[in-house]
């Protein structure tokens, strides 16, 4: 097993789930390229010319610009890694709007006509969402803040003997 795992780098469960993985992806492929062959290659182009050349340079410049405002703080509190706070709902909230936007932005023009639901509500309810993930991520964050400057009291009331120096 430790030989796989040198030679492979992770474990056999890992390589069966990244197999299975690769297989369903092949089988749904396989099946939309049956039907509808140019508009699935035209998909995966557009989607990787979207991504890479403007997505891509978008949220790395959104991450630097966080990164270079909100990394000066007094050096004497508790540090805590608080970048994936902002990174993680930031995402959701991303990839909630790339999915729906025709709804949020209400360009789906037959949308109404063919459900006969109103499309005015996905707005609200996206903002609202995204509102709840940066709420949770913000309640994370004060929770491990606490807890860090917590331990990091306790720390300093300890007697120098339990932290191994000598008397």
């Amino acid at each position: 097993m430790a030989r796989f795992a040198r030679w492979y780098g992770s474990g056999p469960l890992h390589l069966l789930v990244l197999i299975a993985s690769f297989a369903l992806t092949g089988y749904a492929l396989v099946r939309l390229f049956a039907v509808q062959p140019w508009e699935v290659a035209i998909w995966f182009v557009g989607a990787a010319i979207l991504h890479d050349l403007i997505l891509l340079p978008l949220y790395s410049l959104a991450d630097l610009s966080a990164l270079s405002v909100l990394r000066h703080r007094a050096a004497d509190g508790p540090t805590v890694p608080w970048i994936n706070h902002l990174r993680v709902p930031a995402f959701l909230s991303g990839l909630l709007l790339l999915v729906w936007f025709p709804f949020v932005l209400r360009l789906a023009a037959p949308y109404p006509g063919d459900t006969g639901l109103s499309d005015s509500m996905y707005l609200g309810r996206w903002l609202a969402i995204t509102g709840v993930l940066f709420a949770a991520s913000a309640v994370a964050f004060a929770m491990r803040l606490r807890r860090v400057r917590r331990l990091g009291r306790s720390d300093k009331n300890r007697p120098a003997a339990e932290h191994g120096a000598a008397p």
